[in-house]
């Protein structure tokens, strides 16, 4: 077991963050895997820990067990249970977000509550954060066995095409699943943006990253909360966040799409009046009418999402809403 609670002052604390949405199965399950994990970290290492589970307005009873695991759980030996359970949804990003802002430790770990990241990777994080002198070491998927093939083609293709447009570099199969200095934590606090990409956000702000390789694990217990759509718009909110190119290329298109009508204008116009060739075909110019038709709606479309992101954020609305709480009184 850890030092005393007394003893954290002198220790480096380690803050874990876990968001929570319908997880009352598998919490039980990863609280034990955590705390396995911690007393192999703290025999090794003079370590104090500080679990934060953040209850994302979960429709299960995720909130109750969390109660129930705190009342278990030994507080005083070093390590503190919190939970934060939000007033509705908010999303993983709030989740995160609020995780982090309420975090206290040194450093600060990031993990599903499903157990597809590895609590045991977390004592390798640690040297490597603290030997390897980088500021955040972070966990990327080596496969996607268990997930359908068709999601798994969509995930690929999004990753190409973020990085193909974006300034900010994505890791094909980044995850949230990472350890990150208190200064790096920090940074990631400062960006106060509504619509949040966590992995594009933890690309931003910079710092050195050294990137863990696992294996794609199946979720311990539980159903995912994640459907085809949800990622689909997730992947989307990821490309508005960090790209204006789709406004320069609906531009392009725009410019084209103009070059091309009034060379065919002129085209049809020397035809008729050279060669006496009248002007036919209804069909011809349904489809040009409907395909330009469709090309206006997707620029339009396309403008309305980043007007959208917008007004969302000049309505400075707060992230997250808190209904309760319990644990780490003591704040930042």
């Amino acid at each position: 077991m850890c030092s005393a609670a007394f003893g954290c002052l002198r220790m480096n604390k380690i803050s874990l963050i876990v968001p929570c949405y319908n997880e009352a199965e598998v919490l039980p399950i990863l609280v034990r895997a955590m705390n396995e994990v911690a007393d192999g970290m703290c025999a090794a290492h003079e370590l104090c820990f500080e679990y934060i589970f953040v209850d994302d307005g979960s429709a299960d009873d995720t909130l109750g067990v969390l109660k129930d695991l705190r009342r278990e759980f030994s507080q005083g030996e070093g390590r503190d249970f919190r939970y934060l359970s939000f007033s509705r949804n908010f999303g993983k990003e709030a989740a995160m977000f609020a995780g982090l802002e309420h975090s206290t430790g040194d450093f600060v770990a990031i993990l599903d509550a499903d157990m597809q990241h590895p609590p045991e990777l977390l004592a390798r994080m640690y040297e490597d954060i603290t030997q390897g002198g980088c500021d955040c070491v972070a966990t990327r998927r080596v496969n996607r066995l268990g997930e359908p093939k068709l999601r798994s083609f969509f995930a690929r293709s999004f990753y190409k095409f973020i990085n193909s447009i974006s300034d900010t570099e994505i890791v094909d199969g980044a995850c949230d699943f990472r350890m990150m200095t208190r200064q790096m934590a920090n940074a990631v606090i400062s960006l106060r943006e509504k619509n949040r990409f966590s992995k594009g956000l933890f690309s931003w702000v910079g710092f050195r990253t050294r990137w863990i390789e696992f294996e794609n694990r199946e979720r311990a217990a539980g159903e995912t909360s994640w459907s085809f759509w949800q990622l689909l718009a997730y992947s989307v909110e990821g490309i508005a966040a960090f790209s204006t190119r789709p406004l320069i290329i609906a531009t392009v298109i725009g410019i084209l799409l103009c070059v091309a009508a009034m060379a065919l204008t002129v085209f049809y116009a020397v035809k008729t009046l050279v060669y006496g060739d009248p002007v036919s075909g209804f069909p011809t110019l349904i489809c040009t009418v409907m395909f330009l038709g469709g090309i206006q709606l997707f620029c339009i479309g396309l403008i309305g999402q980043y007007l959208a992101k917008t007004y969302i954020e000049v309505k400075g609305r707060p992230i997250y809403i808190l209904r309760e709480s319990a644990g780490g009184e003591e704040r930042r």
